[in-house]
Order: C-alpha cells, then structure tokens, then sequence
C-alpha cells in the first residue's frame, strides 16, 4: 500500500486565526491538538500543515474537511502534504557544521530519521537534508 502523509495543508487560512484553526481541527477530527497532532502556520503564505502524531487516515480526514460547513465558510481549502525525502532547513547560524545538523536531524527527539546527506548552503545560512526514508521529515 502506499504510504500516506501525516500532514494535512489547509489554504486560505486568513479568515480564520490560529486558535480558531486548532478549533475546528479539533472539531472535524476529535483529536486534542498537541496530543494527537500539530499545527505550523505559515502566515506569509496564508497556509497552516496539520501534522498528526496519532495513526489516523488523513485522506478521510481530507474529505471530511472539505465537506465541512465552517471549512467551507472560511473558503479554505485541505489537501494532503506530499511526502519528500528532502527538507529545507534555514537560519542555520555560520558555525554549525554539517555533522551536527545530521545529527541534530537523525534525533528521534526532534521527529528525525536517518539522514542520508545534508548539502550546507553558507551564504544562505540554510541546508538541504536528504533521509533515506520518508519517515524522517514530519
């Protein structure tokens, strides 16, 4: 079977605040935001990722969002995250070395899996990580 992102990306969040959005997930879902799952949002871009710590079947919960009245007023939209193998990672201060960004990404901790390469981007301050599965970027 193929596997299936934790993540759900709701579009057009500016009409509905964080608080409200952690709300309504709660509603829709019946999981307790930071339990059973978590809320970025991106404001720059109007968007919010939910990503769900409890095993759930987020194409259903895809569904039921956009089925759902509220969802609807608030004209957003909720789509599963593409699962990749690589992340961005920036603001990394000048000092850090490529070594400690492995190992800081491959921490259990911090939600990580095996790292398979990191390609470090000075003047930027950012890094590219590669896993070798999926599993290690939520």
């Amino acid at each position: 079977s193929a596997e299936t992102s934790p993540s759900v990306v709701f579009e057009n969040i500016q009409g509905c605040s964080p608080k409200c959005l952690c709300m309504l997930l709660e509603n829709i879902s019946g999981l307790t935001v930071d339990d059973d799952f978590t809320v970025e949002v991106i404001p720059e871009i109007n968007v919010a990722i939910a990503t769900f710590i409890k095993s759930i079947d987020t194409e259903a919960f895809v569904k039921k969002c956009s089925q759902n009245k509220r969802v609807k007023e608030f004209k957003m939209t909720a789509r599963l995250l593409e699962l990749t193998q690589s992340i961005k990672a920036e603001n990394i201060p000048a000092s850090i070395s490529t070594d400690y960004i492995t190992v800081y990404f491959e921490s259990a901790r911090n939600g990580g899996g095996p790292v398979s390469d990191v390609q470090l981007f000075p003047e930027e301050n950012s890094a590219i990580i590669t896993f070798c599965d999926r599993k290690g970027n939520a």
